[in-house]
C-alpha cells in the first residue's frame, strides 16, 4: 500500500520538467478485498476493477504551479487478493528531454 501523498512535484518549478500536472492509474487486476484508491478529502474510495483507468489533475486549473489540495490520496490495505496497476505522470513541460541529461532532479 501507499501511505498518504501527492503525485505532483514539491516547490515552484522545482524540476526542468515542472510539475506533474495529471495522473494516469490503470489497475491491471480485480482484488477481492480492500486495495481501494482513497482521496480522503474528496470521500472516494475507488476499488481495483481490472481495465478501470482513474485520471486526476495534481494541480490547480488556473495556476499549473499550485497543488490541488484535494487530491492527495492513498493505497488502502489489500485484504484478499493481490493487486496490480500502472502509472503515468503527464508533466507540465517536457520530461524526456532533461531526463536524457539528467536534469529532472530537484534543485533545492
Amino acid at each position: 500500500f501507499y501511505r498518504r501523498h501527492h503525485d505532483s512535484s514539491s516547490g515552484k518549478d522545482s524540476t526542468p520538467s515542472g510539475h506533474r500536472i495529471l495522473t494516469f492509474f490503470l489497475y491491471l487486476s480485480d482484488v477481492e478485498e480492500g486495495g481501494e484508491t482513497s482521496f480522503s478529502k474528496l470521500g472516494l474510495d475507488i476499488k481495483p476493477k481490472k481495465g478501470r483507468a482513474l485520471v486526476w489533475p495534481s494541480v490547480l486549473n488556473d495556476n499549473p504551479n499550485e497543488w490541488d489540495d484535494r487530491m492527495f490520496h492513498e493505497a488502502k490495505d489489500v485484504i484478499k487478493g493481490e493487486k496490480r496497476a500502472a502509472n503515468h505522470w503527464i508533466h507540465l513541460y517536457d520530461y524526456e528531454t532533461p531526463n536524457l541529461w539528467g536534469c529532472t532532479g530537484s534543485f533545492s
